[in-house]
């Protein structure tokens, strides 16, 4: 049984006086429209109209029932219109998950660029690089750095992560500029902690594959420290390009040994599909595809 379709017909009965102008203002038959209303009294144990030939008058119990059906009906009608309006305008709260340096430097000026645009978002960026349960932990949206395992998202592609080597040139002055992969057992290499742990990135030349070193002068568990000792003159770096990109810009750090980099990975903006998608995501995923997306 339809309780709401039941409701919505007692309270058309009410309001156009009959059951057949009821029939004709909802399009269906006036038996149907009986049938609703028996339908509610067998449910409520109750009758809802006294009927006679002439007319149907609203018992005790009906006329309480028909004032909260209608306070019911249009809670109901509030809440579908709230639904649409958030259809309408992008709105509310957007949770988003992205690695740490992509999304300190790529993804958070991109949010507030976004937000800039929009005044009736909010966004929570959480950055992380574990992979995050979209459905389990709450997120809208999230950007993942290699192959994509199928989760039933949908899985937009960016363009690919790339890492970058480089050396402060005070640096390369003083102990040589490394040609080959093999040369960097007689170079300082600054090293990520995690490398220690699992080795992530391979570098390769020409058909030899080689690991950055383990026996690193300076370890770190951040990019941005390793950064910060390869500017100055510490030894050689393997980051991402967006977080050395200012400083290959400028001139602060000189990439080297570009023909041993490690393939770039795909990337992607993952979220759950949805037929009606929130303007909220809609236009986040535009603006995201439309600045990172692949040509």
């Amino acid at each position: 049984m339809d309780k709401l379709r039941n409701m919505e017909v007692m309270v058309a009965v009410v309001e156009a006086g009959s059951f057949a102008a009821a029939a004709r203002q909802l399009q269906i038959s006036a038996v149907m429209v009986g049938k609703h209303i028996q339908q509610l009294e067998a449910h409520l144990g109750a009758r809802l109209f006294q009927r006679s030939t002439r007319q149907n008058s609203l018992t005790e119990v009906g006329a309480a029932f028909y004032d909260d059906s209608k306070r019911v009906l249009e809670q109901v009608r509030w809440a579908e219109s709230a639904v649409e309006r958030s259809r309408a305008v992008p709105q509310g709260l957007l949770r988003v998950s992205a690695p740490f340096t992509l999304g300190n430097h790529v993804i958070a000026p991109l949010v507030a660029d976004f937000l800039q645009r929009h005044d009736q978002v909010r966004v929570d960026l959480q950055l992380t690089d574990s992979v995050v349960d979209l459905a389990g932990e709450g997120f809208d949206v999230a950007v993942r750095i290699g192959q994509v395992v199928n989760e039933g998202l949908v899985a937009r592609p960016l363009r690919p992560y790339r890492m970058v080597i480089a050396a402060a040139p005070a640096y390369l002055q003083r102990y040589g500029t490394p040609e080959r992969a093999a040369d960097l057992a007689r170079h300082q290499c600054l090293s990520h902690s995690v490398w220690q742990r699992r080795v992530e990135w391979t570098l390769r030349d020409g058909k030899e594959e080689f690991f950055w070193p383990e026996n690193a002068r300076f370890v770190c568990n951040q990019g941005d420290g390793l950064r910060q000792a390869a500017l100055r003159g510490l030894g050689l770096i393997m980051q991402p390009e967006v977080l050395l990109a200012d400083d290959l810009a400028s001139g602060t750090l000189v990439p080297v040994m570009q023909h041993c980099l490690p393939v770039p990975r795909p990337m992607h903006l993952v979220y759950a599909p949805d037929l009606r998608q929130l303007p909220k995501l809609a236009r986040f995923v535009e603006h995201v595809v439309g600045a990172l997306g692949v040509a």
